[in-house]
């Protein structure tokens, strides 16, 4: 899609992303921000990859894997794509500790916010954050989003319970 300052390439969906998918989609680490209670099964990882077509407008979400020097080393999500109101949601997942604090995250919502607001023409962008994701919090502040509502005990940790902050960034 786009080359990000920090050398992060932004690309589609691959057959070959199956195995890193399966990694991550499998951590029990990852369920508290990915929103998942269950392992899924790899083919059913292949049949989303095999079925994903890369249409936002028919699909209303997309995954686009986060490369850098032609590693893999995360994803972001693009969801609740909303033509009407001309918004949508973003995640993003930089998986493995020694890829973190690089400024990939950064790049790659960078990007997409810059698809969102010259390619698609939308209004906004949104994202939800766990309170206790200091990581994700300052990487949408540094982005331009702005913290706009607090969701009490919105996420179940065990026994606790954790407020998501929603964030929004205006484009136009």
């Amino acid at each position: 899609m786009v080359d990000g300052a920090c050398c992060c390439r932004l690309r589609a969906v691959e057959a070959s992303d199956v195995d890193v998918m399966y990694l991550w989609e499998n951590d029990p680490d990852v369920w508290c921000v990915s929103g998942a209670a269950s392992p899924i099964s790899r083919d059913a990882l292949v049949r989303f990859v095999s079925g994903a077509a890369g249409d936002l407008y028919a699909e209303r979400q997309m995954r686009l894997m986060v490369d850098v020097e032609g590693v893999t080393v995360g994803a972001v999500d693009i969801f609740d794509f909303d033509p009407q109101h001309m918004r949508f949601g973003i995640g993003i997942l930089i998986y493995a500790p020694e890829h973190r604090r690089r400024g990939y995250a950064r790049a790659a919502v960078e990007a997409v916010v810059e698809y969102a607001q010259s390619g698609l023409g939308l209004k906004q962008v949104w994202a939800m954050v766990a309170a206790d994701n200091y990581g994700s919090v300052a990487l949408f502040e540094s982005c331009g989003f702005v913290r706009c509502g607090t969701r009490k005990s919105w996420l179940r940790r065990g026994a606790d319970y954790v407020d998501v902050y929603d964030y929004q960034r205006i484009l136009m």
